[in-house]
Parts: C-alpha cells; structure tokens; sequence
C-alpha cells in the first residue's frame, strides 16, 4: 500500500480520477454560487450589501429613532421617545419665568446657583458677546413712507 495522490486543489480532473475518485467514495467537490451583483426593483448593487451585521442594523435603528424624535418635537406631536426632551424644555420654560419674574422653586435655585459658579472667563465671555451685538444693532432704519395702495380693497 502506496500513498499516492490523486488530485490537487483548483486542478481540473480527468474521466479516470473522477471514476478512480467514485469507486473509493470521496467526493471532494464543492459548488458554491459566487455573487456578481445584487438587482432590487432594477437597481444593481455590490454584493457588499448583503454584508449585514448587528451593528448596522442597530446603527440604523437608532438613526431612524433619532429622526422620529426630531420630527415629533418639531410637528409638537408628542411620542415617548421625545418625552425627555420635553419635559427639559418644559423645566427650561418655568425656570425662565421664575427667574424673569422673581417667583422661584428650589429646582431653579439650584440652576441659577450652578450658573452664577461658572469661571469668571465663561462669564465675561458671555456678557462681552451681547455688547458687540447691540453695538451691531446701533444703526436704525429709516420709517417707511406711507404709501397708497390705489383703492385695493374698495374703502
């Protein structure tokens, strides 16, 4: 008993290896269907789409949720998914109407608290911007000349 070898990998064989190959039962081909490109609705694409993983499916929810929130709070339609950003908005209204009208609740004294212990720097910077902006505003425009219509409206 020799060992001999009958056939290499990516060698095509001959009628007598694939008999020699059938009488000792080894079957050592394989067929795989190899992927060109992808037709949907009469677009082709590479077969790199077909590649999806958890990730990208999780990416791709949380990119559809982030819209869905964006959408809700713009269009004020109210879905659970925005709720904390609505109940921050609606802290950040009371607690611009306690601090414009001298009422106060200890959530907003506690805001207004953290906000006076921010740097001197943060704070200069920040009062510095509005002077420049009211400087910017210095010039008013010109009244606007009353000017007939020509009877439009029949009065």
């Amino acid at each position: 008993m020799n060992a001999v070898k009958v056939i290499s990998t990516d060698d095509k064989i001959t009628a007598g290896q694939a008999a020699l190959l059938d009488k000792l039962k080894i079957r050592p081909f394989e067929y795989k269907m190899h992927i060109k490109k992808v037709l949907d609705n009469g677009a082709l694409y590479a077969p790199a789409v077909l590649n999806i993983t958890l990730d990208s499916i999780r990416a791709a929810f949380a990119a559809g949720a982030a819209n869905l929130t964006a959408v809700s709070l713009a269009t004020g339609y109210a879905v659970s998914s925005a709720a904390p950003h609505l109940v921050l908005n609606a802290f950040k209204n009371l607690a611009a109407i306690s601090f414009g009208s001298g009422y106060s609740f200890p959530q907003a004294e506690k805001l207004l608290a953290a906000a006076s212990a921010r740097p001197a720097a943060t704070q200069a910077a920040s009062s510095a911007a509005p002077a420049k902006v009211e400087a910017a505003k210095a010039p008013e425009p010109e009244p606007e000349a009353d000017v007939d219509m020509g009877d439009l409206f029949g009065y």
